[in-house]
């Protein structure tokens, strides 16, 4: 179901006056469907979930993964090299036998080779078992860690349901977590993803505060309302939850291009049927892992016997007034250091060093029996700060880039760049130390300088207003030239007061400044939305196939590539649901902040060409949503693809340094409202975002009575070193 189907089929509720968004159907139970024909992908995961430890494992076909050719088995104290050379000798033992029968002459079998001829039905061919030689896969168990996960759960469970069932979701939705991190709130994996719903940073920034000083993705409280709005997002991009659930694995992009590839959203047909490079084991095994789980979770008994989970979570909560130590706070509330790590997992090491303060406006969690209250009162005067210990270095995290890190700390890029002797394309490596100027030195002047050149703007209106005089909103058909005499400008002055250095990027709806004042005046602050470009080539790149091609054999290996109970990534690169891949006929579909200029650059290409092969006229502007067709002469489609998303990874990286999502709502467009002046003087949501919230409206076809779903933001508080 569509995005815009599925809003006209859901009539909108009105409380108090204000407009609540269409919920998704609670839990009902067909909406994780069961299909009869992943019955036998949901038995195997079963099995990996309870009947095998991380001690063992089991040797079996990666598509028919019900095709189990050995279980095997190690002692706890067996060294992880030998572990590994007896996994590779049962896989070979395997893969000869399943060559030899899809020989001409195979001639007389073992009873061992037999055992495995068995596994097949009768009616196999040769070509069938020279295929399966190559599908050969070790699963380690996963038994012990399931149980673990069971126990652990009992602290979460009501927290998480309760969440979900608020904002409408099934509730069955509270077991996600067993597939994910076995409720591990502290999980981090080599590839980036933290925390009990193991999001990536990427994903996670749109929802949740991720700097040097906390992790939100650690907090089981904010993750869990988090994991809501991303799940309540595939749902409304996808229209099904076996759909909505895969794409936590796969992103909505991949799940819509998979939809709309085989024309069904049929699970079944998809993973039996869909091939894609990044649709891999992980991704299709995903949906069924999550129902065997579920089964699980609902009666655990049947399969690990009597057992006791924990208690549900009773800490209190409250939100410290003023920045404060936090040596100083655990003396005044008599608690101990570890305890309080354990109840606030999101603060970073930093907070519990000493080296940084307990930020202004945090939720701190404490026992139930401490009288946090009298606590926070009993902290004197000189422990209580109006601001976070001034920074000097930054160690790059994994996932960070130079452009989101300047952004954070209020640098423009360039300055953060030369501090460091970093040269285009501006790449930092996870672990780098960075120098920070000395915020001391700089004066207001300079500091208002810094914000309104942190990023190249191509659009900030302030909340509430339209564009003033110093501003002008791009309309179809406009040209520079036009635009620049119409104002009384040189076309280069136009130019250089919006950072454009090629005369064709511009688009509809994009706000030109038209006075020195305004363009100094563009400075992201918690009242105004960057629409931002920023430099190609310095993305981070997300975690690869080669991650999931890699084998755990063992629970130390599990934990460091997941810790998830499905190998490979399990936590969706992005949450952009928007498909920037080029279809068989070479061709793609515009972008919002995209140019043709763009197009050229990753090409290796000139904009002229690109215009003559589209038949574009020179001054003819490039509309969001069009087809366009490309030439690949110079540069392989696939390069393409990673530059694009690449450019667009770190433009929303940047923004989601400064801003989140706190929630959206539906807004029906009226007569004389634009898209653009919704987007840019309204709501103050950047186009690629409300293209992101309403990916099946043609934005450049508005009209009357469209209903778009509207993205709420919030200033990320502080948005830097000084949070």
């Amino acid at each position: 179901m569509t995005l815009r189907l599925c809003h006209s089929l859901i009539a909108l509720v009105f409380v108090a006056g204000e407009c609540l968004l269409p919920v998704p159907p609670a839990a009902a139970a067909s909406v994780f469907v069961r299909p009869a024909e992943l019955e036998h992908d949901v038995v195997f995961w079963r099995r990996v979930y309870t009947e095998v430890s991380t001690d063992g494992g089991f040797i079996h076909d990666n598509e028919r993964v019900d095709v189990v050719y050995e279980i095997l088995g190690f002692p706890e104290d067996l060294p992880p090299a030998r572990r590994s050379q007896r996994i590779d000798e049962a896989k070979d033992r395997v893969v000869r036998t399943l060559r030899k029968l899809g020989s001409r002459d195979p001639g007389p079998l073992s009873v061992d080779e037999q055992r495995i001829r068995d596994l097949w039905p009768a009616r196999a061919t040769k070509e069938e078992f020279t295929d399966a030689a190559e599908r050969v896969r070790y699963q380690l168990g996963q038994s012990n860690r399931f149980r673990e996960g069971l126990v652990r759960s009992g602290a979460w469970m009501p927290k998480i349901a309760a969440t979900f069932e608020k904002k409408g979701l099934p509730r069955e939705l509270a077991a996600l977590p067993h597939v994910e991190s076995s409720f591990n709130t502290y999980a981090y994996s080599k590839v980036g993803a933290a925390g009990m719903w193991q999001f990536m940073r990427s994903t996670g920034r749109r929802y949740l505060r991720i700097d040097n000083v906390v992790d939100e993705r650690l907090d089981p409280y904010k993750s869990t309302e988090a994991a809501a709005q991303f799940l309540e997002q595939n749902y409304a991009v996808l229209g099904s939850w076996p759909l909505a659930l895969t794409a936590y694995n796969h992103g909505a992009a991949g799940m819509r291009r998979a939809r709309d590839t085989l024309g069904t959203d049929n699970i079944a047909t998809i993973v039996r049927t869909y091939r894609s490079r990044t649709f891999g084991f992980a991704s299709r095994n995903f949906y069924v892992a999550f129902l065997a789980a579920l089964e699980i979770d609902s009666n655990p008994e049947r399969f690990f016997g009597p057992m006791d989970r924990d208690p549900a979570d009773a800490s209190q909560m409250a939100v410290l007034p003023e920045f404060m130590s936090m040596r100083s706070l655990v003396n005044m509330l008599g608690l101990d250091m570890e305890q309080m790590k354990r109840m606030n997992p999101a603060l970073l090491p930093a907070v519990w060093s000493g080296t940084r303060h307990i930020p202004r406006g945090y939720e701190l969690r404490v026992p139930p029996n401490v009288d946090l209250r009298a606590g926070l009162a009993r902290v004197p005067g000189n422990q209580r700060f109006d601001g976070q210990v001034a920074e000097t270095r930054h160690q790059v995290q994994s996932g960070e880039s130079l452009s989101v890190i300047a952004s954070r700390y209020g640098l423009p890029l360039v300055t953060l760049a030369e501090l460091n002797g970093i040269d285009k394309p501006y790449r930092v490596r996870a672990g780098q130390v960075l120098v920070l100027p000395d915020k001391k030195a700089q004066s207001p002047a300079a500091t208002a300088k810094v914000a309104a050149t942190s990023v190249e703007s191509t659009a900030v209106v302030a909340q509430g207003k339209p564009a003033a005089d110093d501003r002008y909103v791009v309309r179809r058909g406009d040209t520079l030239s036009k635009i620049a005499s119409r104002h009384g400008l040189t076309e280069v002055r136009l130019m250089a007061l919006n950072g454009i250095r090629e005369r064709n990027f511009i688009y509809e709806g994009q706000v030109l400044s038209i006075t020195q004042a305004a363009s100094v005046a563009a400075a992201p602050d918690a009242a105004a939305v960057v629409q931002a470009v920023v430099e190609i080539g310095s993305a981070p790149q997300g975690p690869t196939a080669a991650t999931e091609a890699a084998e755990p054999t063992s629970e130390g290996e599990a934990e460091a590539f997941g810790p998830t109970l499905v190998p490979g990534v399990q936590a969706a690169v992005s949450a952009d649901p928007s498909d920037y891949s080029v279809a068989a006929d070479r061709s793609i579909r515009v972008e919002a902040a995209e140019t043709l200029g763009h197009y050229a650059d990753w090409l290796s290409l000139k904009a002229s060409d690109l215009r003559s092969l589209n038949r574009m006229k020179p001054a003819a502007p490039l509309f969001i949503g069009r087809r366009l067709k490309l030439d690949f002469s110079k540069v392989a489609a696939r390069e393409f693809e990673e530059k694009r998303v690449n450019y667009h990874r770190q433009l929303q990286e940047t923004f989601f340094a400064q801003f989140r999502i706190v929630g959206s709502e539906m807004h029906v467009v009226r007569p004389g409202e634009s898209i653009w002046l919704l987007a840019q003087t309204r709501f103050n949501v950047p186009i690629w975002l409300l293209r992101q919230y309403n990916p099946d409206v043609d934005l450049g076809e508005v009209r009357p009575g469209t209903q778009l779903v509207i993205p709420h933001l919030e200033a990320v508080q502080g948005g830097s070193a000084a949070t």
